[in-house]
């Protein structure tokens, strides 16, 4: 850490620290990985403005201090080792293209549980959360077309129901995609359904 932000840290503290605590409890979290220390951050911003801004180290060390479990990341854990499996994964720009990136995601769960690889399927959780929060922040974003965001909303639907209940999800995607509610809103479907 900086001295300035530790003079910012130290000085502002009480309130500083209070407001990263508020925003981490309001996530109701069991564990914090970076993208939730990003989350966090900006979370503090929209809640508190420009004045909130602080860096992920103190963000980390604040949560620590509070006894909250946080976890930089399971990469560590499979550093090398699978790597090659994690990138690009995260390329879904259609709802066909998220659909195939949960395939590939649940393939490598289920492979890394099937190996009694905790860390890995851990990455792949820790993946599929920041896919989820990815397709969130597209579609809160006022600047993208509003089918687009409509999609991404789906999307995310999509990340959190694969990550609540992946043994059902793929029957319950294709329920979904024959719905009412999803035609009406995606009367394209996916590449899938044409």
């Amino acid at each position: 850490m900086s001295t300035k932000q530790h003079d910012d840290a130290s000085h502002g503290s009480p309130t500083k620290k209070a407001q990263i605590l508020e925003v981490a409890r309001s996530l109701k979290m069991a564990r914090i990985t970076p993208a939730e220390v990003e989350q966090i951050r900006r979370q503090l911003i929209a809640r508190h403005g420009d004045h909130a801004k602080t860096s992920p180290d103190y963000i980390v060390e604040v949560l620590q201090e509070a006894g909250m479990r946080v976890v930089m990341s399971t990469k560590s854990d499979t550093e090398g080792r699978y790597e090659e499996e994690f990138e690009d994964l995260l390329h879904f720009s259609t709802l066909d293209e998220a659909e195939m990136c949960l395939i590939r995601l649940d393939e490598l769960l289920r492979k890394f549980l099937a190996e009694d690889e905790h860390a890995a399927a851990e990455r792949v959780r820790e993946v599929a959360r920041l896919g989820k929060r990815r397709a969130e922040m597209i579609s809160r974003n006022h600047k993208v077309d509003a089918l687009k965001r409509a999609e991404k909303e789906e999307i995310a639907h999509w990340f959190t129901i694969w990550l609540e209940t992946p043994d059902t999800f793929f029957d319950w995607v294709e329920v979904r995609k024959q719905s009412p509610e999803f035609q009406r809103s995606f009367p394209q479907g996916t590449a899938g359904d044409e």
